[in-house]
């Protein structure tokens, strides 16, 4: 079950997402993409964004080759660190607020679930790799600590990428919120969907436990 190639291979390349997302009227940090044969002028990209600033490959999963940059010095590393994942990089504007993500079951009928907040510890800058796949390193609030309104936008904004990225089945989409707006950062089309992952986590909150997940899932892949 699940989002197919085209789905699949949108979602995983911000290049062609955040088009996407903004001709469906979502809101994407600003951003610039630099090519790995691109001369890199790290004063514009300041000038033009300002500071801090996410780097990230344009292809990639779980976090992978992302940095957060805090000072003009470090953009090249930063993206040296992301050509090694991909010949395209893309640098955005940090949004330094609440991170929420949004799960979505459905096929042509679309169902929101409830909204998480992330929480890294401490120890780290962001929902990295590391963050995400430690024990303990990140607390999951579900359902967010965000009032009906911001929740209810939160949720048509999941089902909105959900639509805009051609996905089935399933999908759950990352955003952050700041001063009342919210701003997609990408919607992974093949959540995690072990017992403790995030998706069925928000499922469960909803009143469906995880087998029963499991059992729509399939009767909406045969769909």
């Amino acid at each position: 079950p699940g989002s197919g190639v085209i789905g699949s291979a949108i979602g995983m390349t911000t290049l062609v997402s955040n088009p996407l997302y903004e001709n469906s009227g979502l809101l994407v940090p600003p951003y610039i993409v630099v090519g790995k044969n691109d001369t890199l002028d790290a004063d514009a990209c300041v000038q033009r964004l300002g500071l801090p600033l996410v780097v990230k490959p344009v292809a990639s999963g779980s976090s992978v080759g992302i940095s957060i940059v805090k000072s003009k010095d470090l953009l090249k590393e930063a993206v040296d660190k992301a050509f090694e994942q991909d010949s395209m990089v893309l640098i955005e504007v940090h949004i330094d607020g609440i991170e929420l993500t949004g799960g979505v079951i459905g096929n042509d009928q679309l169902e929101a679930l409830p909204i998480i907040e992330i929480i890294p510890s401490e120890s780290f800058d962001f929902f990295d790799y590391e963050a995400k796949y430690t024990a303990g390193a990140t607390n999951e609030i579900c359902p967010a600590r965000i009032n009906d309104v911001m929740t209810q936008k939160a949720q048509e904004i999941a089902k909105t990428a959900h639509k805009a990225l051609f996905c089935k089945g399933y999908s759950r989409t990352d955003v952050i919120l700041k001063d009342q707006e919210m701003y997609v950062l990408e919607t992974n089309t093949i959540p995690g969907m072990t017992a403790t992952s995030l998706l069925p986590l928000a499922a469960g909150k909803a009143g469906i436990p995880f087998s029963q997940l499991l059992d729509r899932l399939i009767e909406m892949s045969i769909e």
